[in-house]
C-alpha cells in the first residue's frame, strides 16, 4: 500500500502541462502566440491569470481588454475550483498539454462567479484547508496554527516554486503529514456543467 506522503506528496508537486490560446474571435493588432506553462495541480488559475494576461495584451489594444476568464472545450473553467480538479474532470483522458482557451470579453456570467480579488482567492483556499482538516484530523492541525502560518501556507501556495525548492534544500525531511493534510481534496460527479 503506498504511503499517505508519498501520495500528498506527488500531489503537491504534480504539474500539468498547459497551452494558453487566445480565443479566435478576440481583436488582436497581429497573431498571438500561445503561452506554456506548467501549472501546478494545487494552485488556482487566478493565481496565473497575471502571467496570462501579460502575454496576451502584447498584441491586443487596451480597449479590447476587459475581465479574463478561461474554458476548455466550451466549458467556462471556473476560478474557485483546484486546477488539478479541474483537469481531472475536464481533460484527463486528453493529450498532453492541456489546451485553455483565454477569453477577454463576454464573460459568462450564469456560468462563472467573478473573481473580485487575490483576497477573496485567499479566504476561499482557506476555507477548503479548513474543511479538508476538520475531515481529517477534526481541525486539530488548523486549530494549532497560528495566523503567521496561515499566510505562510497561502504564500507558499502563490510562490509554490520558492517554496519546493526549499523542501527540497532540507531533504524533504520536513515535509511531514502534518503540512501535507492542507492539500484540499474535492469530491465530485461528472456531470455537464462541472
Amino acid at each position: 500500500m503506498t504511503d499517505d506522503k508519498d501520495v500528498l506528496r506527488d500531489v503537491w508537486f504534480g504539474r500539468i502541462p498547459t497551452c494558453f490560446t487566445l480565443y479566435q474571435d478576440e481583436i488582436t493588432e497581429r497573431e498571438a502566440e500561445p503561452y506554456y506553462l506548467l501549472l501546478p495541480r494545487v494552485s488556482y488559475l487566478t493565481l496565473v491569470t497575471d502571467k496570462v494576461k501579460k502575454h496576451f495584451q502584447k498584441v491586443m489594444r487596451q480597449e479590447d481588454i476587459s475581465e479574463i476568464w478561461f474554458e476548455y472545450e466550451g466549458t467556462p473553467l471556473k476560478w474557485h475550483y483546484p486546477i488539478g480538479l479541474l483537469f481531472d474532470l475536464l481533460a484527463s483522458s486528453s493529450a498532453l498539454p492541456w489546451n485553455i482557451t483565454v477569453h477577454f470579453k463576454s464573460f459568462p456570467e450564469k456560468d462563472l462567479l467573478h473573481c473580485p480579488s487575490k483576497d477573496a482567492i485567499e479566504a476561499h483556499f482557506m476555507s477548503c484547508v479548513k474543511e479538508a482538516d476538520a475531515l481529517k484530523h477534526k481541525s486539530q492541525v488548523i486549530n494549532e496554527m497560528q495566523k503567521k502560518d496561515h499566510k505562510q501556507l497561502w504564500m507558499g501556495l502563490q510562490n509554490e516554486s520558492e517554496q519546493r525548492a526549499g523542501a527540497e534544500r532540507k531533504g524533504e525531511r520536513e515535509f511531514q503529514a502534518d503540512s501535507m493534510l492542507l492539500v484540499q481534496a474535492r469530491c465530485g460527479a461528472r456531470s455537464q456543467e462541472p
